[in-house]
């Protein structure tokens, strides 16, 4: 379906009745992303609402550069979509980037949280202190950073950059399909220019706030772009009950990689706290 929030018109599956659950995608993909999650969730009594970000598939891409792409822009966007769908408390579920923005809507509404499930994505000052192997698995974010430049590379060769980067994704060419529209990778891209712009990646270390619990991490044996510390690392920011998941035999797209896995890991996790 296709909701018109205030700012652009995002593409959402909604499915299911019962307690709301939050799921989020990250880069490069889409709701679709969730498609083995939603089945189990909805069998097991909960309602899910799964959009497409601001940027990506078919929802909007709006025009403003990178600070029209903030994750602020898309806490906004998934708040006001859940006054839309008369939703109160949630169940957040992100992966990748949408890990991240799941942590922002956490921390900016936290009255609206039941639980807090992060795949792949730890907090980012557990990212920062991984230490080096981190860093030199995060190279990718430098590059992203610098327009034209990025987007000539990743879609030199009909994408043959991209398509190795994508690595083991299952829905590689699927995923590529909507980028080779016009502006389409450069909206997509936008998501670390206006998230991780060089001064948050190489400038002085803020403090950044704790995150509210229920939270619980999961990360894959497999992931080539996050080392294990960088979610382990999460439990020291976390203002709440914390709970670690190692997913084994499975990449970074571990929803679509190891699919009953991760919904058994999501329905004891939500069925531990409800809401109320």
């Amino acid at each position: 379906m296709r909701v018109e929030l205030t700012e652009v018109t995002l593409d959402v599956e909604v499915s299911g009745d019962g307690p709301a659950v939050l799921l989020v995608h990250g880069f490069p993909d889409s709701h679709h992303l969730w498609r083995h999650q939603v089945p189990a969730l909805t069998a097991a009594g909960y309602r899910c609402v799964a959009p497409t970000l601001r940027g990506f598939g078919a929802s909007d891409r709006p025009d403003g550069g990178p600070e029209a792409y903030h994750p602020a822009k898309h806490v906004g966007d998934l708040l006001e979509l859940l006054d839309r769908l008369e939703t109160g408390r949630v169940h957040l579920v992100g992966h990748d980037w949408g890990s991240g923005i799941v942590q922002a809507l956490a921390q900016t509404a936290p009255g609206r949280l039941a639980s807090l499930s992060l795949l792949s994505v730890g907090h980012l000052a557990a990212i920062r202190d991984a230490g080096w192997e981190q860093k030199q698995r995060s190279w990718y974010m430098i590059l992203f950073q610098v327009a034209g430049l990025a987007e000539e590379w990743l879609s030199r060769d009909g994408f043959a950059n991209f398509r190795d980067m994508l690595g083991e994704h299952p829905d590689a060419e699927t995923v590529l399909a909507p980028l080779r529209a016009p502006g389409a990778l450069t909206a997509a891209l936008n998501i670390y220019r206006a998230g991780l712009p060089a001064e948050v990646q190489f400038g002085p270390a803020l403090p950044l706030p704790p995150l509210p619990g229920p939270v619980m991490g999961v990360w894959s044996t497999g992931d080539r772009f996050l080392t294990e510390q960088s979610m382990t690392g999460t439990a020291k920011h976390v203002d709440g009950t914390w709970r670690y998941e190692r997913v084994e035999d499975a990449g970074h797209w571990l929803p679509l990689d190891r699919p009953e896995r991760v919904n058994a890991l999501l329905l004891d996790f939500l069925a531990e706290n409800p809401i109320g």
